[in-house]
């Protein structure tokens, strides 16, 4: 599917990090050391962040939607969208952004609502958001995309552990009319769902026992099934297999929907899969390695987080010179994958910050 973005501007981004960081090279755990060493180079992480209990992907998210509408200016009550994207919501209900939205000040006036998607998950906001702002009297609203995929990650399994991270972000959007149009591409196909997979903690597969059970499962085998089953499954070499299949073509017809094409670009920004991917899909599409963004060293796969958090690390003295014509692409879980082609800049200069020490948990 194709769409157009018309009058509204990515006005400003921040991107909020636990403090706390572990790296498999300084610390190889289950790894040899030569091992951990031959991993990071290969994927790209050389540490990550995680993120500790009681803390949630909402608070990363919060903390930067805090910062960024004070860098801003930006009066809470002026803020009448909010799109949480997230696979880690707080509570099977309420939504987490309503919460949020009571946290933040916004007017009783906004939308607030939750959207459940991963990797594809930025360019999904982005476009949702803005197409509420296009038919509707708010003027603007905030995309808070955030993931703490650590919690799913089995301490054992030596395919996952290194690569995933923990971050939120917040990006600021504003209608107006002289704001260059930003072309998307949207696609989703189901018969990937199995290949990145977390099968336990909805209804098809209840963490909880059912009621009769007298709260607790007796089969100890079935216990530790759903142990399993509540944790992070990856299916790389399928994945690797849909990365490339899938997001060369993505790529082509999001810059050819923009009327561009590779050198029509000033950045790429894709989802930060992993460096070994994203290398490959840099050459299928012979894009320049000095615009083309590989940035996850000190983060990890950050899932929906991962693109912002890469503009932010990467771009913010250059987004705040601007503007700069740049290609965001998110893919995987799903599988699910958009791409957008926007002028992001001059805005204040995006920045990275970690989560205060302290800093309040966003409960009920």
């Amino acid at each position: 599917m194709k769409a157009i973005i018309d009058g509204i501007r990515i006005a400003g981004l921040r991107a909020v990090v636990p403090p706390q960081r572990h790296s498999f090279v300084e610390d190889p755990g289950m790894f040899t050391v030569e091992e951990a060493k031959k991993l990071a180079a290969t994927i790209g992480v050389q540490e990550r962040r995680v993120l500790p209990p009681p803390y949630c992907a909402s608070d990363l998210c919060l903390a930067a939607a805090e910062g960024l509408m004070q860098q801003l200016g930006w009066d809470p009550a002026t803020v009448e969208v909010l799109v949480f994207v997230s696979q880690d919501a707080d509570y099977v209900l309420p939504a987490t952004a309503c919460i949020m939205q009571h946290r933040l000040g916004l007017p009783t006036s906004a939308a607030a609502f939750d959207v459940p998607l991963g990797c594809s998950g930025y360019v999904y906001g982005l476009w949702i958001a803005a197409k509420l702002l296009g038919g509707s009297t708010a003027k603007r609203a905030l995309v808070l995309c955030g993931d703490n995929p650590t919690r799913h990650l089995h301490p054992e399994d030596r395919a996952t552990l290194p690569l995933f991270g923990d971050a939120g972000s917040a990006t600021a959007l504003e209608v107006d009319a002289a704001a260059p149009p930003i072309p998307v591409v949207i696609g989703t196909d189901g018969a990937g769902a199995p290949h990145i997979f977390v099968k336990a903690g909805g209804k098809r597969h209840c963490l909880i026992p059912p009621v009769g059970t007298a709260g607790r499962i007796a089969d100890e085998e079935a216990a530790a099934q759903l142990e399993r089953d509540s944790r992070l499954t990856l299916n790389g070499a399928e994945v690797f297999s849909f990365t490339l299949r899938a997001v060369p073509p993505l790529l082509r017809e999001a810059m050819e929907h923009a009327g561009t094409d590779v050198d029509g670009i000033d950045r790429f920004v894709l989802h930060q899969a992993n460096a070994f991917m994203l290398e490959h899909l840099r050459k299928r599409i012979k894009a320049p390695a000095d615009r083309f963004v590989i940035d996850m060293q000190g983060f990890g796969n950050t899932s929906s987080a991962s693109i912002p958090l890469a503009i932010c690390h990467s771009m913010g003295a250059q987004l705040a010179a601007g503007p700069v014509k740049t290609l965001m692409a998110g893919f995987g879980v799903g599988w699910s994958w958009g791409a957008m082609v926007a002028e992001l800049g001059p805005m204040p200069e995006p920045q990275v910050v970690d989560l205060p020490d302290g800093y309040p948990v966003l409960a009920v």
